[in-house]
């Protein structure tokens, strides 16, 4: 072969090779422009991410406060609860204390009415008088009637006694068939 159809070859295969080396110049280039672009974007989502961080972490905390609420709520409502059973165990407790010392009293009273001769079997007395201490034409024992006031009389001009009347209900004391003094 003859050198003048060789150099055409030499040419061909160098301006091929910087060709190649051109584009590879230009793959790489572009190869570099979009990490450089990939980075940047990944760069500006982890900025919003910081900026949402902040965000997220109050709602946790707003999360966790009102967690603690209705912790303390439950709390709350459990002692109320337990407060209201002890109530209501005290209550049946006192309720069945008075329902022993109202069968108590009835039955001392059934007593009464069994040993006295002026009870009969109905349970009124033979003198006239009702279980209520009232007779048939509605006198007390005393004499007195509903529809009349017996106690009135005036005040004694000491405060002291007067104060002490009004706080006995305004009754006068009296003795009773015993002797013994009754208000």
């Amino acid at each position: 072969m003859d050198n003048r159809a060789v150099t055409p070859i030499i040419v061909v295969l160098v301006v091929l090779g910087l060709i190649a080396v051109a584009i590879a110049v230009t793959a790489r280039g572009r190869k570099a422009k979009q990490v450089d672009r990939q980075r940047a974007e990944a760069g500006e989502i982890r900025e919003r991410a910081g900026a949402d961080r902040i965000d997220v972490q109050r709602r946790e905390a707003e999360a966790a406060k009102v967690d603690a609420q209705a912790r303390m709520a439950q709390a709350e409502a459990d002692a109320k609860a337990a407060d209201a059973a002890a109530l209501q165990a005290e209550a049946v407790q006192r309720a069945g204390h008075a329902s022993e010392s109202r069968a108590d009293l009835d039955g001392r009273l059934g007593e009464a009415d069994r040993i006295d001769p002026d009870v009969r079997d109905d349970g009124r007395r033979d003198d006239g008088q009702g279980d209520d201490g009232r007779r048939d034409d509605g006198r007390r024992d005393d004499g007195s009637r509903d529809d009349v006031q017996d106690d009135v009389r005036p005040t004694t001009g000491s405060r002291e006694a007067d104060d002490d009347e009004q706080h006995s209900g305004g009754h006068r004391s009296r003795p009773d068939a015993s002797g013994d003094t009754r208000i």
